[in-house]
């Protein structure tokens, strides 16, 4: 099976009604502070389920830390911090940034030239950020 994008947007609209009106309890009560317990576990999970080299199971297990996160960003959300969109286009950007070698055309010789480069534009990230 393909990602299409309709298969993202079908998926945080399903978020989107679990945490509605109509949606679940306890999709609904669920907060920043109450998913971090969940984030961890399922995390592990996805962990021990790749240690095993189980793709069905490493599948099940990608699933429950993404449904996480897609929850936590509709939270955010309604709360008015940031949405789905927001957080995607900030990785791809940050992917994008972060391999120039890849998407700017900029060259690059070994392994390590290469985790250089990376460990230099993520240290430029951080003072952008402080500034």
């Amino acid at each position: 099976m393909t990602l299409e994008k309709d298969n993202f947007h079908t998926f945080c609209n399903t978020i989107r009604t679990l945490r509605s009106p109509k949606g679940c309890p306890w999709d609904k009560k669920q907060t920043i502070q109450s998913l971090q317990k969940y984030i961890k576990e399922e995390s592990e999970e996805l962990l021990e389920a790749m240690r095993s080299n189980d793709p069905a199971h490493i599948c099940e297990e990608s699933g429950d830390l993404l449904f996480l996160l897609v929850l936590l960003a509709e939270i955010n959300q309604e709360a008015g911090n940031f949405s789905m969109a927001d957080v995607l286009e900030t990785i791809n950007q940050k992917m994008i940034g972060r391999h120039p070698h890849v998407f700017a055309g900029i060259p690059i010789g070994s392994e390590e030239e290469q985790k250089k480069q990376w460990e230099k534009i993520k240290s430029e990230e951080s003072l952008k950020k402080t500034n």
